[in-house]
């Protein structure tokens, strides 16, 4: 069932706290860890306790927990200290766009120079 927490789901045993991780931020409706794969200084993924498998799944079925995880994505960058010289955030939706982990997250990345466009 949507929302629910699936078994075979990496991000839902880290929430389930089954698997470890470097958690920086937690609310009632998200967790913030770090990416164990840092593609720049600040890698932190901020991804919604509910299970949904993409970004537009979860907006589409919860607005306010996808709004949720922007706010995160911008508190997450102000405790990393990179709101001030620059931040981005990322949602991949789909294999062809990179998402591996098929539950919904943000990825803040930030603490050096971000081209554009991006690869």
């Amino acid at each position: 069932m949507a929302g629910e927490p699936q078994a075979d789901c990496l991000f839902c045993k880290i929430i389930a706290k089954e698997v470890p991780a470097t958690v920086v931020r937690e609310t009632e409706t998200t967790v913030a860890f770090r990416d164990i794969n840092p593609q720049a200084p600040t890698h932190v993924l901020v991804i919604p306790k509910a299970h949904y498998p993409d970004a537009a799944s979860l907006a589409a079925a919860e607005p306010l927990i996808a709004a949720d995880i922007l706010r995160e994505a911008g508190e997450v960058a102000a405790g990393e200290g990179v709101d001030g010289s620059g931040y981005r955030i990322v949602f991949n939706t789909g294999a062809g766009a990179g998402q591996t982990v098929f539950h919904a997250h943000a990825h803040v990345l930030g603490g050096r120079g971000l081209n554009w466009p991006p690869g």
